[in-house]
């Protein structure tokens, strides 16, 4: 009865949406929200007692009556605040959402080159471009995900990137999502659609972050398009309020000769949850998705990851690894599945976990399910601490212990942090993990 009553509260914040969006959207926009709309008022909120939530209690967030977005910012971004979350790289190309609206006013598109769409979704709608009424909502599956329905059933704003074919991205763009929620816990549904066209290359930050330690639920879902022969680095980057809920679905979905490269890093929250699923459709395609969670309190996070091999000569690389200190607690679950005929796969897939904490605990989960013959494909999972003898060896030579231990377990980090191709945010990472861990020493 109680979550009926919060389904109820959800829908109708979507009823408002279609009385506020009737005669302003395209027909065929206002079926996918609708259709939407439905599924999630026919499917359940998860529990433990669900294999994909086993660990992951959903509790804290459904006991919250938030509240549905605002239309505008509760209260304005200084130019100092959005310094602070700006990238060196992409100064000038940089959208800004508040409270997952577009803030043109806090935006820089000025470095990206003519014939390249980046906007925001409610301009793209308005203007009823055919490529978007041919991927958004196509590839993130809301028909079994509720949390997925409940995103697309909210549709308003977002950000796009299209590339027409041939196109080579030099300058990062940055999508930085901020939210203010101020004294009410407020919902807030990011949408994010990246199109790459064949031949194309393109580098993507995707950030979650808030200007206070506020109370709100992000539920955000991204769909990534790979044509023949795109190339795409995608860097997410969750930093949320420790007050906040974070719930995310990424879509990838690659066509011949593609290359999809990831690094997902989630640092805030109180409970974080990132479902990270590729489909490598067609031959020769390539992937490599790296992830690092660095939790402490009584943080949760939580990350599920599905690679699926469809077509032969295709090669996937996976690496996550995750620091919890105090009463932390966190969740791996990565699959990876090779279809029939499938032959000539290159899968490989590695979870490696630090505890720093007698009291922090991880559930980790790798997994590989194989239909085709004639493939390489591994697996595996670690849980351990510091080892003494290194923490011996550096004392030894001088380091007092907190800082030894620092030093490892940056160490640790660093396998992750070095891939980052943009400075500005290996430099930021740097900093923050040493400040989640208590430490003031520099790094770099």
């Amino acid at each position: 009865m109680v979550l009926q009553v919060i389904k109820e509260s959800y829908l109708s914040a979507c009823r408002l949406l279609d009385e506020k969006k009737v005669g302003q959207e395209p027909v065929w926009l206002a079926r996918i929200r609708e259709s939407a709309a439905a599924r999630f008022e026919e499917l359940d909120f998860p529990t433990t007692r669900d294999e994909e939530w086993k660990y992951t209690s959903l509790a804290p967030l459904l006991k919250l009556p938030f509240r549905s977005r605002p239309e505008r910012a509760l209260r304005a971004v200084t130019a100092r605040e959005l310094e602070a979350l700006t990238f060196a790289e992409s100064r000038h190309s940089q959208l800004v959402f508040i409270n997952g609206l577009f803030a043109p006013e806090l935006s820089s598109t000025s470095a990206i080159p003519e014939g390249v769409l980046v906007g925001n979704l409610a301009a793209a709608v308005a203007s009823d471009e055919a490529w978007l009424r041919d991927h958004l909502a196509s590839w993130a599956d809301y028909d079994q995900q509720i949390f997925t329905a409940l995103n697309t059933a909210s549709i308003d704003d977002g950000a796009i990137i299209y590339l027409p074919d041939g196109r080579l991205i030099e300058t990062p763009i940055h999508l930085l999502f901020i939210s203010t929620a101020g004294d009410a816990p407020l919902l807030i549904h990011p949408r994010t659609l990246l199109v790459a066209g064949r031949g194309t290359r393109v580098t993507v930050i995707e950030s979650y972050t808030s200007l206070a330690g506020d109370t709100y639920f992000t539920n955000a879902v991204t769909e990534v398009v790979l044509n023949e022969g795109a190339v795409v680095e995608h860097y997410r980057l969750q930093e949320e309020s420790p007050c906040a809920f974070h719930i995310a679905t990424t879509q990838v979905h690659q066509a011949r000769s593609s290359h999809y490269s990831s690094c997902a890093i989630s640092l805030g929250g109180e409970l974080a949850r990132h479902n990270l699923n590729l489909v490598l459709e067609e031959e020769n395609t390539e992937s490599s998705i790296d992830g690092l969670y660095v939790v402490n309190g009584r943080q949760h996070v939580d990350n599920h990851t599905a690679i699926d091999h469809l077509k032969p000569h295709c090669t996937s690389r996976q690496l996550y690894k995750g620091i919890l200190d105090d009463q932390a607690t966190a969740v791996f679950n990565g699959k990876v599945f090779v279809r029939e005929g499938a032959f000539l796969t290159d899968a490989r897939q590695t979870n490696k976990n630090l505890l720093l904490s007698s009291e922090a605990t991880v559930n980790t989960k790798p997994q590989l399910e194989i239909f085709a013959d004639d493939v390489k494909c591994a697996h595996g999972a670690t849980v351990g601490q510091l080892e003494e003898e290194e923490l011996f060896y550096l004392m030894s030579r001088g380091l007092r212990p907190e800082r030894a231990r620092a030093l490892l377990t940056y160490g640790f980090a660093e396998e992750v942090i070095s891939k980052i191709q943009p400075r500005s945010i290996r430099q930021r990472l740097d900093r923050i993990v040493m400040e989640k861990l208590h430490q003031s020493w520099e790094v770099s």
